[in-house]
């Protein structure tokens, strides 16, 4: 069987895409699986698929492979730039977005849409080229590859982890054989299945004494409470911002391990001089990386995690079963983020600190911090009714669901048959 999966866009599409790819080839190993992202996230792909002992390459290797194996390709992708919530006064004054800028990068993102369109229809055109079933893990990078496969009739299949679909999922909905969701609504869709949100196997509750050795692997005092804050692979400037303002008050209570993302990075440096190292032994109770490709260990070593509220994030932090203060970022389109922490603020399974509230004063972060790590006993109810959140078993149900399409051919109509819980509203 000839599987596409296509992801991108946000680091939080290929990790769950790479879940799914794993458990399909659990399942069946013969299976030829390609992955199409764009050119941004090419190396992660490569680098995770590498990472869980698949290997990669061209498709003069892929026959008569007796391995598991995926082909990587790069795939054109435009996004249309807009933000929820931003007048015209947030767009060329507070941010210092010009109308140039706006503009320009609508046109790049349209002819990167063009071209996607184009590239996905000269490898779809053949017959033969053509996969059994193609599985779209959402964002922009999907949108032209599922334009195509409803053109040449190739089932496929979308998952949204968001309570509120993005722009691409929601214009491939209507056609998709299936449509997964990691949450039991979905605002403006009534006929879906409730998979859960796929999340490497590593994601895993960790013992007490594995977590003191984890902290202590990282150069921690495994005796010390560890915060882990983290803006997501690529940052988030107002929480590292914040940070700048609060970090020497909470070394005073806590160690502290700040991911400040590659696009702010350079912005962070100064921070390095709390990180003090004699002969490799960290010798403060301080680290700051760029990116850290092992965030289950990270995480899994943390009494508290500060966190943007991305939904695969999210779920990773729920398999973890930890206490995290979410700081929900209500720009983006939908306010997709914002929805999902007040989802769990409501039902008592996290903290919340809005972003504009953090910005204006970034101590409400600090005091929120400070209390988690002095209340154990809340500590330990917040990361139990997250942990309730989790679904273990996302992944496989999603490869389960894909093979089957892939196999026969499922529509709507037949999710019952296909697995997962269906939901009506």
């Amino acid at each position: 069987m000839k599987v596409l999966v296509v992801g991108g866009g946000s680091g939080g599409h290929i990790t769950p895409a790479v879940a799914v790819i794993r458990e399909m080839l659990e399942m069946k190993p013969r299976t030829r699986v390609e992955f199409w992202t764009d050119r941004k996230y090419y190396k992660n792909v490569v680098k995770i698929t590498t990472e869980i002992g698949v290997s990669w390459g061209s498709s003069v290797q892929e026959t008569n492979r007796r391995q598991p194996y995926i082909r990587v390709r790069k795939l054109w992708a435009g996004k249309f730039h807009r933000y929820a919530g931003w007048t015209f006064k947030d767009y060329f004054v507070n941010f210092g977005i010009t109308l140039k800028d706006l503009a320009w990068g609508n046109i790049v993102g349209f002819v990167g849409f063009v071209a996607g369109t184009v590239q996905s229809f000269g490898r779809l055109l053949l017959p033969g080229k053509r996969p059994d079933v193609i599985f779209l893990k959402g964002g922009f990078v999907g949108l032209p590859v599922g334009l195509v496969a409803r053109l040449f009739r190739i089932p496929y299949i979308v998952h949204e982890s968001d309570a509120v679909p993005g722009l691409a999922n929601r214009l491939l909905m209507k056609h998709a054989a299936v449509i997964a969701t990691g949450w039991s609504e979905l605002r403006g869709v009534t006929d879906y299945v409730q998979v859960g949100i796929p999340v490497a196997a590593e994601f895993k509750l960790v013992s007490d004494s594995q977590q003191k050795n984890l902290k202590k692997a990282f150069g921690f005092d495994p005796e010390r409470p560890l915060v882990v804050v983290t803006g997501g692979s690529q940052g988030s400037l107002n929480i590292d911002n914040a940070m700048k303002e609060i970090l020497p008050e909470m070394l005073k209570f806590t160690s502290v391990g700040l991911v400040a993302g590659r696009k702010h990075y350079e912005d962070m440096v100064e921070l390095k001089k709390y990180e003090e190292w004699d002969k490799a032994k960290l010798q403060s109770n301080f680290r700051m990386w760029e990116f850290n490709s092992a965030m289950h260990e990270l995480m899994g070593a943390a009494d508290v995690v500060v966190s943007r509220a991305g939904a695969t994030t999210i779920a990773e932090l729920a398999a973890l079963g930890k206490a995290v203060v979410l700081v929900p970022f209500e720009q983006l389109p939908g306010g997709h983020q914002t929805k999902n922490a007040e989802r769990l603020y409501e039902k008592g399974a996290v903290a919340m600190v809005t972003d504009e509230r953090m910005q204006q004063q970034p101590g409400i972060l600090l005091e929120e911090v400070r209390h988690l790590v002095r209340a154990p006993k809340e500590r330990a109810t917040l990361a139990e009714k997250l942990h309730a959140e989790a679904r273990p078993d996302a992944a496989k149900s999603l490869a389960e669901i894909v093979l089957k399409v892939g196999e026969e051919g499922v529509s709507k109509q037949d999710q019952k048959q296909v697995g997962g819980d269906e939901k009506q509203e």
